[in-house]
């Protein structure tokens, strides 16, 4: 795997001020501790503008006060087996007792504990430093609600998929870009800088007679086979769109796939019963292909995603092409964006010296990204295809064009993505990718929510959009094309 070289100085130094703060909180076996632990140096990815992140953070505690609201809170180890409150036993052992056949077998998980004087106290040397942003009761709060979902809820439970359940949404409650990744997915999304997109597992269809979309196809050990979505379960929302008979296949399948090793929410149901929300993460990676063709003497590009690799799959593919080119037709439909500096490169392929992109991290001055190197594309006329899942990257991109009126945008207005995430690990098998910027285009305009308008607007079957940009590109195609070729290394 190539390394990511790009180092983005202001998002750099911004961030070095606010991971200080951050700490990782780990309890400890009896006796109880609160210890946090500090993060070691670490490589930051951004999905939207890749940048080299030193953290350092400081060692943290903090300590349990006993007059507090949840100071009757019985801490327990979450290193030891299942240990329950005294005040439990009764209960528990109405557990134990047979009620016909629903509850037959002894409930082994009732263990006692046998030290009655269980310390919760802080260690003086620990307790000066102060989290600010947490409480001692919030803390003490927390390790009693993993206790009493080890205890009581109806499924034996890991406590390592209780933390990383936790760590997962407290992200995900900041936005919905911000995620904790697991093993597979943070080897998913360092794979997908190099090539690879990926979806949930799972093909659909709509049935009329039913009017649902109905799952007809789960690979198997797939992100959804392993959350139980199952073959005839309905489909009923992606994300924040809801499935009806006015979506056409392209649609959903786009919705299910974008960048390997991010999540998204689906709700299913059971024929049509209560639905049901789960949270994937697009794990079934496989390589991304740039197709090209050639209509007319026009090429049409379909970049699917921006990675490192884009600019030159890009140029590969016209090369691929041998034969002279007198326009191209970008196909940004359904693109969800990726490397934001893979953006700016394959606008510096159309555009000399041209500001791309505003990026703004928390309190530092925008930092504007500009196009580099010869712009080898520069004659050829261009039109870029958009419509409302084209997002982020791709939106950079389009507005770039369309402000120095190199391109003429078509399409439907695009989705709205201005914020830039970073993937920061944890370790070698863990990530954060946490929002840390926000992007508008080099004029100041803001793409959040907004979108970038088009400078046509197509409606109706997308299936004819395609002809229609080409049908708009022609009169301004070259008399005499360009071929690209090869360069011949000397032996």
């Amino acid at each position: 795997m190539h390394p990511i070289s790009f180092v983005c100085a202001s998002l750099s130094k911004q961030l070095d001020q606010r991971m200080m703060k951050s700490s990782l909180a780990t309890i400890m076996s009896k006796p109880v501790y609160f210890k946090f632990i500090g993060f070691k140096p670490s490589l930051a990815i951004g999905l939207l503008g890749l940048c080299v992140v030193s953290i350092d953070a400081q060692a943290a505690v903090t300590s349990v006060g006993d007059a507090s609201p949840t100071s009757s809170l019985q801490l327990i180890s979450l290193n030891a087996d299942d240990i329950v409150a005294e005040d439990d036993t009764e209960m528990l052992n109405a557990a134990d007792e047979s009620d016909d056949s629903i509850d037959s077998m002894p409930d082994e998980s009732a263990v006692m504990d046998d030290d009655d004087n269980i310390d919760t106290s802080i260690p003086s040397e620990v307790a000066q430093v102060s989290l600010n942003a947490i409480s001692p009761e919030t803390l003490k709060t927390f390790v009693a609600v993993v206790d009493l979902v080890r205890r009581q809820y109806v499924d034996a439970v890991n406590d390592e998929e209780l933390f990383n359940n936790a760590m997962s949404g407290m992200l995900t409650k900041l936005d919905s870009h911000a995620e904790f990744l697991d093993a597979e997915a943070y080897e998913n999304l360092r794979a997908f800088t190099e090539g690879d997109v990926g979806d949930i597992g799972i093909q659909v269809t709509y049935e009329p007679e039913v009017g649902y979309w109905i799952i007809t196809e789960v690979i198997d050990d797939s992100p959804a086979d392993k959350k139980g979505i199952a073959v005839g379960d309905y489909l009923h929302q992606v994300g924040e769109f809801k499935l009806d008979e006015n979506r056409q296949s392209n649609d959903v399948e786009q919705l299910l796939t974008g960048i390997a090793g991010t999540q998204v929410d689906i709700i299913t149901s059971k024929a049509g019963r209560r639905k049901h929300t789960t949270t994937l993460q697009r794990n079934n990676s496989h390589p991304q292909i740039v197709e090209t063709k050639l209509v007319d003497g026009i090429a049409i590009v379909k970049l699917p995603a921006f990675q490192n690799n884009s600019r030159e799959k890009l140029l590969e593919g016209l090369i691929n092409l041998d034969a002279p080119i007198s326009g191209i037709l970008l196909d940004l439909r359904d693109n969800p964006g990726g490397v934001l500096t893979s953006a700016v490169s394959v606008a510096s392929l159309f555009m000399n010296d041209t500001d791309v992109v505003q990026v703004q991290a928390r309190q530092d001055k925008s930092r504007v990204l500009t196009t580099q190197g010869d712009a080898i594309l520069k004659p050829l006329p261009m039109v870029v295809l958009q419509n409302r899942y084209s997002a982020s990257a791709a939106e950079v991109l389009a507005s770039s064009l369309q402000a120095q009126k190199r391109a003429t945008i078509i399409g439907e207005v695009s989705y709205g993505k201005g914020s830039v995430q970073s993937v920061i690990p944890l370790n070698d098998e863990q990530a954060v990718k946490l929002t840390v910027a926000n992007y508008m285009t080099a004029s100041g305009r803001q793409i959040d929510v907004i979108g970038v308008e088009p400078d046509i607007t197509l409606s109706g079957s997308e299936s004819s959009w395609e002809q229609q940009a080409l049908d708009l590109l022609k009169p301004r195609a070259l008399d005499s094309g360009i071929r690209f070729i090869r360069k011949t290394t000397a032996n």
